[in-house]
């Protein structure tokens, strides 16, 4: 009887570990998602290497080995450097994920996910901020994106620390009078500021928590808060220079180009903020595009995964649909 050797259809994991939620998909070379799963937060930075690659291993499907997989396109929060990248990607090769892993910084995953083409610009706004280009050649231009040692400011955390400050300084007297005073106590449940500082130096409140603020900061400044509002337009700022430097560095200010723009604060559309954003794109960067992700970033990560193993555009196409809203 004749016979020939069958073909594996070649499987990808991907991986998007952010600040606050790891999301995987396991899928085929002809881009159908076989399962999806999610767990904590991805922290290599806070919990180490080892109990960060954990949370994707919790993050597998109920029955699911970690292993076994063709090649797996890991985009993660605190892959900040190429020594990072490399330890990590150490690190799901020590597991037996399987023999081709890559891993990249998250906000590859959201520039994927958000363009209609492998070149771009992305902005995330989450947590943190960060920002990536890529230009057609492939040229990349990226930032270390390690907090303000690194010249970064804003996203949740950095927006309500600061918040704190204005509240702090002006419940004593040394600021201007502002409505952030009252959302602080009302939120953490505290009589003063000064009480929930105290807090917080002592541990007796998880500093972490506060990026939970940011809403009610977005909130008090389209009431009218003079203090609110000049944290939304330093947001905004901070927001169009990542963007505009991209640009500038990769030759690409004077190119039609899409901006993709993600993570928590910008994909809430607060009004105030899209407002500045679209105001300052007109006057600093006309040619681009913004563009908000409605997708989740795993789905870069996946997109990747098939673009490593040379898969058709029916493939990515059929990903596409899985995830589009």
């Amino acid at each position: 009887m004749g016979g020939g050797l069958v073909a594996r259809t070649r499987l990808v994991l991907a991986v998007d570990g952010g600040n606050s939620k790891t999301d995987v998909a396991v899928l085929s070379e002809d881009g159908q998602v076989l399962a999806t799963g999610r767990a904590g937060a991805f922290a290599p930075q806070r919990d180490g290497v080892a109990a960060a690659v954990d949370v994707a291993v919790a993050a597998l499907p109920d029955g699911l080995p970690a292993g076994g997989f063709d090649h797996v396109s890991a985009c993660l929060a605190g892959a900040d450097l190429p020594v990072e990248e490399e330890a990590l990607a150490r690190e799901f090769a020590a597991r037996g994920f399987g023999p081709d892993v890559v891993v990249r910084n998250d906000t590859f995953a959201l520039l994927r996910a958000g363009a209609s083409a492998a070149w771009g610009v992305a902005v995330v706004c989450g947590a943190g901020i960060n920002a990536v280009g890529v230009s057609p050649t492939g040229a990349v231009v990226r930032f270390p994106a390690l907090g303000r040692i690194s010249g970064d400011w804003g996203g949740g955390q950095g927006l309500a620390e600061e918040a704190l400050w204005h509240a702090v300084r002006a419940e004593d007297g040394r600021g201007a009078p502002t409505a952030l005073t009252g959302l602080l106590t009302a939120h953490f449940g505290t009589a003063t500021v000064e009480e929930l500082v105290i807090g917080l130096h002592f541990g007796r409140v998880d500093e972490g928590r506060l990026h939970e603020l940011a809403p009610g900061v977005l909130a008090a400044a389209a009431g009218g808060d003079a203090v609110a509002a000049s944290l939304v337009e330093r947001q905004a700022e901070e927001v169009i220079v990542l963007a505009e430097v991209c640009l500038r560095r990769l030759g690409l200010l004077e190119t039609p180009v899409e901006v993709v723009l993600g993570g928590g604060l910008l994909t809430a559309r607060d009004p105030l903020l899209t407002s500045l954003l679209d105001t300052r794109f007109a006057l600093r960067a006309p040619r681009a595009k913004p563009v908000v992700a409605d997708v989740p970033p795993v789905l870069g990560a996946a997109l990747l995964g098939l673009e490593r193993l040379g898969a058709s555009d029916a493939a990515t196409a059929r990903l596409r649909a899985h995830y589009d809203p």
